[in-house]
Parts: C-alpha cells; structure tokens; sequence
C-alpha cells in the first residue's frame, strides 16, 4: 500500500480535533533538542518566524525570543523549562517544543521527548555531536522517536558540515543520510544545494531570509553534488525493501520516490535525514521545516500507545484516534501568576473536554477539568477541547502529579509513569525570618512538583530543610525562583555534593526487639538479610513467603516493608540514603498476638536492617561526572595533570579540528568551581561541559574524612 492510499485510509478514519479541527495526519508533535548553545532557540525563532506565527526575529542575545520567556532565561542566554509552542506550515500544524540544552535541565527533555512524535536534532557545525548532544539522543533512542537533524552555524570559523556528518553516523550510531551540501563554509557560507531536486538555494538576505532564490547547482560542485545524491538514492532503496528491486533496474530516484521512501524509513527509525544551515543568519531554516512535515511522523504514523489496565493489570493498546476511551499523560506542571497551576498534557486517545470529569488512577480519584487551553510559550489561548494527538494544558486539577494518567472512569488505564535521575548536589534553606517559614514552605512545594528533579526533605538529624537538585545551576535557579516569583527571601548553605551508600557484600542478623512502652510489652523476632545490586538498580524490599506465613496478620508485612525502607533511606554510615541494595525479613518469631505490635514489628525492621548492614561492609557512593574539555594542543599537559589531581581520570584525548578534546571522568566533589580553574590553566581559550555519569565508591581516605575519623 502506498503512502498516498495509508494516508487516505487514515484521513477516513476519524480526524476532527480541536477548535482548528485539525486532522491527526496533518499534525506533527515535534521537538528540537540539542547541546546547550548548539542554536535550538535560535532555530525555533526562525521557524515561528518563517511560518508567519511572530513578525519579528527573536535574539537570544538580545533577551527577546518567544520561547525563552522567564526573566533567568533571558538574563543568561539559555533555554531552562521547555516552552510549547503551535504553527503552521503548508497546511499542517506543528507543535513544537524547545527544550533545553544544559544537562541540570535533562528531565525537561526526558519529559518532552516522552509525549513528542518526532525530534529536530540540532548540531554545531563546529563542536560536532558535542556531550549533551549524545545524552538526548539516547533518551530519543529509549522512546523510539524518529528524528532529523540540522547541522547549524554553517557561517562560522571552523565549520565542518562533513565531518559533523561522520560524528552523526559513529558516535550516535545513526544511519545519517544527506537531503543537502553546503555551498561554501564560514564566512562564505552563501546557501544549499538540494540533492532531491538538484538545485541550488539561496537566501535572500534584504528579506531576512524570507525569499528564496533556486538556481543551478554552482559549477565546482556539480561533481561532488552527483555523487552525494547517488549516495542518497543508495542509502534510501537500501532501508526500503519496496525499492531495492527498481533501484537496481534504475539506480536514479525522482525526487518524488525518495520523499515517499525516505518518510517511511524515518519514521520506522532507519534513516536520519540531515540538512545544514545558519539560524542566526537566516538561511537553511524553510527546508527543515519542508523536512519536518514531509519526514516525521503525524500522530496516526505512530504505534498505538501501550497502556495497563488499573482493574485487570493486563497490557491494552490505545489507538490514536478521537473515538476510542480517553487516555492522557500529564507531563509536566508549571505555576503561572495568574491561572494557577497548569497541567501539560498530552492526549492520546478520546476527546477531553472543558468541564469533564477524568479518572487518575494513581490517587483512584475523580477530578474535574475547569479550563484548557493552547499554549504559545507564556500564552494561553483558551479552547473548549483537545483530541487525540494534541498537547495543551488544563487548569483546575488539584492531586495530579508529573507522570499522572488521566482516563475515563468506566475504563481505567495506566500509561508508563515518567522516570527522574537522582539529584546529585544540595544545599540547606531557611527562610530569613519566622515569618516566612509558611510561605517558604509552599514555595518549595510547588516547586517540587513542577520539577521531579527538585526534592524537598527534612534532615532527621539537624532539623535543616534540604533542597536537592542536578547541579549548581539548577540550585542557583531554584533558588532565584524562589526569590522573584514566590517573593521568598532564603539563606542558603553552601551546594555540596549527594553522597549515596550501599552495601559491599552479602549479610543476615537475628533481631529482637522486646520492649515495655505505656505497660504494654512489644515483641518480634525478624531474621532480616541484606544483599547488594548491581549498581544503578536502585533499593528494594521484600518479606519472604517463609515470613509472611509466620505473620499473625498480614497487614504486618506492610510495616515490615516500611520499617526496611526507612532504614534504606536513612543509611547507617553518615545517614546518606542507601542504594543498589536487597533489604528482605526471611523469618519471623511471635510470642503471642497481643506483644505483635505495629510498633514491634516497624522498629524491629528498621533497627534489624541497619545491624544487618553494618555488617554488610557498608559503602560511600559518589557521582562521577563524565567532562569533555576542548582545549587547545599546548594546554593539553596542563589540564590532564589537574584532572589527575582532582581523581579524575582521562578516558579518551582526540583531536577536533585545530583543538584537542579530552574526555575524562571526575568525582564531582572535585569540580566546584572548575570554571574558574579551567580558564586559569588555558589562558581562558579552553571550555568544558559535563554530565552525570554514574555512582562509584568512595576512596578510604576520602570516606574517612567524611566521616570525620
């Protein structure tokens, strides 16, 4: 079946979404993700701007783009919370979200890409598929969302659209194939030649890039111009099993072929079409819009969203279509100043409307939709419904959480919840007065729920309230936050790092807790084992079946899964929360019923499962952040040096153009501060970036003077 006939069967089939009543296959939900700087702000100025939703070009130099709104965005140049956004292009909409580059905002993009159909990856044509560039795109490759890329900055010194291409297909391990060749690099970047219609593209400049000249291809690259579409016809008959056989009797595509091909195998994930441009500039961008909406998948392209029955807690498919059960996922919440709360969602499947009741099947509670609305950055345009395939937010839910199902009642459904990384760095808050203390309270609650990466806790030992997050940045704008929009002055601490502690080997204690409180005896007996996992895996409890036969009432085993899990979390060393551990009770002694108390058995769990591990070789675990360095060749020596001193280790040194890149894991206890450092020991022409890596245990010496011995 051709992609024509698919295309009318589907458009057959359903279509009417909200207000525009736009049809589900002339809809595209996309992203552009990318490494921090690398011009995916830049770039969806341009296309809003190309496609007649703004008037005016955005600078984020300037502080005046659309999707950047918040005043930290605009005051530091960077993307922080992706903004959702809705235009048009030749008869589709396309709802777009930018999301952020820095790696303290990653469960920004995780969260995106999670409810997105397609993704823009944006590349510069300078660092290449830079570290945060290889981070979304696993996390695109983990929820199987076709992509495209654009290799961006084609004006500046050093580009290198070829080899940025190699890095594409090596490093991300994806089957790049070009749609476009540059003409000329650098300062003579001058516009594109098109492989599909053989043709050259230039960018009228007096027009800001609006009109488009097309021309022939310029008479030095006529050669290399044949061979790159000969290259482009290959890759594409060979992805598609449909093709093979004519492009053997002919090996020439009309570009009306390779359209139709290459569409299916990117959205079956085969093919990554690669476009080169300048944002900044203006040139390249109208092609990657014609790409988007001729290569990415509307959401009817997509499989049918797998979700889990709440009553049987089989699978059940939901296909997107406005006509089966409504199911949506809540993806991300902000606080606005004058709506309230908003809920981002995206809906899958159903119609959800202004006023509806919808199910949650996490708190098995029925909530009332009171407003939706479309949104366009920091605006809302208020509508009556979204449909199948669409992404809004609503207003008026009040225990919903990020990760949340919502459903119809009659048929209750559970989508896949949306998973954090751990934070790694925190700090102690306090409010400046007493009188805050409420306010400051509720502030940090809202912020915790906008953000999972935000965790909220009270030291058990200090009493400090503790505010954790991915990095210094992040704390730094939490806290900023706090301060303008919540109108919440705090003291902070120092940022440290978050330590995590596991166990080193297998153990088992024989418990007994027997204790006389208020004159009652409290009694039990638990045989509690600890084991270690391998690592990232996370804590678990469990009560054996031996166990739990010996329970007089089986409400008990729940206090006992309690019981160990606070002591997971409190730790036994330095009161650090425990990972990567097995906590389980294998046997449980009772006198009688009347000395088998909740109070017995909770603490019996607790205070077994902290002997038990201190007999396990109890562990520090710290995180190690991966850190590439570029840096030119005679600082090389210099910078390795210090990274040896800070317990780093070098993993790998290549060469990038005329600079050298090392990338060398380090504890990020050692990195407070390595701005500074860095621009020391390169005579400021060296720059860094780095992400969380993995946990590993702490050196003797280092735990030991943690732990103050």
């Amino acid at each position: 079946m051709s992609v024509q006939e698919s295309k009318a069967d589907k458009k057959a089939q359903t279509v009417q979404v909200s207000g525009a009543g736009v049809e589900l296959c002339d809809m595209r939900n996309i992203g552009i993700v990318a490494h921090i700087d690398a011009g995916k702000t830049t770039t969806t100025e341009r296309i809003l701007f190309y496609a007649g939703r703004t008037h005016r070009l955005g600078n984020v130099d300037e502080g005046n783009t659309v999707t950047d709104w918040m005043v930290q965005e605009r005051e530091r140049g960077i993307t922080i919370t992706s903004a959702a956004i809705t235009c048009n292009w030749k008869g589709k909409e396309i709802n777009l979200i930018d999301t952020p580059g820095h790696v303290d905002f990653t469960i920004e993009v995780e969260r995106s890409l999670r409810v997105l159909d397609g993704a823009v990856g944006v590349f510069c044509a300078v660092g290449g598929v830079q570290p945060q560039s290889e981070t979304v795109w696993r996390q695109a490759d983990r929820y199987q969302v076709p992509r495209i890329a654009f290799v961006n900055k084609m004006d500046r010194m050093g580009a290198d659209f070829y080899g940025c291409v190699e890095e594409i297909r090596t490093r991300l391990r994806s089957n790049a194939v070009c749609l476009e060749l540059p003409i000329g690099k650098a300062e003579d970047f001058a516009g594109v030649v098109d492989l599909l219609e053989m043709r050259s593209v230039y960018f009228d400049e007096g027009s800001e890039g609006r009109d488009l000249r097309y021309g022939e291809i310029p008479a030095g690259m006529a050669d290399e111009a044949a061979a790159a579409r000969a290259k482009l016809c290959e890759q594409v008959a060979e992805a598609d099993d449909e093709l093979v056989e004519s492009y053997f009797e002919n090996p020439e595509l009309d570009a009306g072929t390779i359209r139709k091909s290459l569409r299916k195998s990117v959205i079956a994930g085969k093919l990554v079409p690669v476009l080169c441009g300048t944002s900044l500039r203006n040139k390249g961008v109208q092609p990657l819009l014609d790409a988007v909406v001729d290569y990415l998948p509307s959401p009817l392209d997509r499989p049918a969203v797998t979700a889990t029955d709440l009553k049987t807690g089989n699978p059940v498919e939901r296909e997107q279509s406005v006509s089966a059960p409504l199911t949506a996922l809540v993806f991300k919440i902000a606080t606005d100043a004058y709506v309230g709360r908003l809920f981002f969602i995206r809906v899958y499947a159903g119609v959800l409307k202004k006023g509806q009741n919808v199910f949650n099947p996490r708190t098995r509670k029925r909530e009332r939709v009171m407003k939706i609305v479309r949104l366009f950055a920091d605006e809302q345009i208020e509508v009556q419904e979204l449909g199948a395939g669409e992404i809004g937010a609503l207003v008026g839910l009040k225990e919903a959480t990020t990760g949340d199902t919502l459903c119809a009642e009659n048929q209750p459904v559970y989508l896949e919840r949306i998973e954090a990384p751990e934070p790694v760095m925190f700090m102690a808050i306090e409010p400046k007065s007493s009188a805050d203390k409420d306010k400051l309270a509720t502030a940090m609650g809202l912020l915790a729920s906008e953000d999972p990466t935000c965790q909220v806790r009270t030291d058990p030992e200090t009493g400090q309230t503790i505010l954790s997050g991915m990095g210094e940045l992040h704390l730094e704008i939490l806290v900023d936050r706090l301060r303008r929009e919540f109108k919440c002055e705090a003291n902070t601490g120092r940022p440290m790092v978050s330590y995590y502690e596991t166990v080193g080997k297998a153990a088992k204690t024989d418990f007994v807790f027997d204790r006389e409180l208020g004159g009652k005896r409290h009694y039990a007996r638990l045989a509690v084992e600890v084991e270690p996992r391998k690592r990232g895996s996370g804590h678990a409890v469990e009560v054996t079946s031996a166990a739990l036969r010996e329970l007089p009432d089986q409400k008990l085993a729940e206090l006992l899964k309690q019981g160990l899990t606070d002591g997971i979390l409190t730790g036994v060393l330095a009161r650090y929360p425990m990972t990567d551990v097995l906590a389980k009770v294998t046997g449980v002694v009772v006198i009688d019923e009347e000395t088998a108390t909740d109070v017995a058995f909770r603490t019996a769990a607790v205070m077994g499962f902290r002997e038990a591990a201190l007999a396990a070789e109890p562990e520090l675990l710290e995180p190690i952040m991966s850190l590439d360095i570029v840096t030119p060749g005679e600082y090389v020596g210099e910078i390795m040096g210090d990274i040896n001193g800070r317990r780093g280790s070098v993993r790998e040194l290549a060469t990038h153009g005329d600079m050298q890149v090392i990338r060398a894991q380090v504890p990020l206890a050692e990195l407070f501060g390595y701005s500074t450092a860095i621009r020391s020991l390169s005579r400021g022409r060296a720059s860094y970036t780095m992400e969380p890596g993995e946990f590993a245990v702490v050196p003797r010496a280092v735990k030991e003077q943690l732990l103050n011995r």
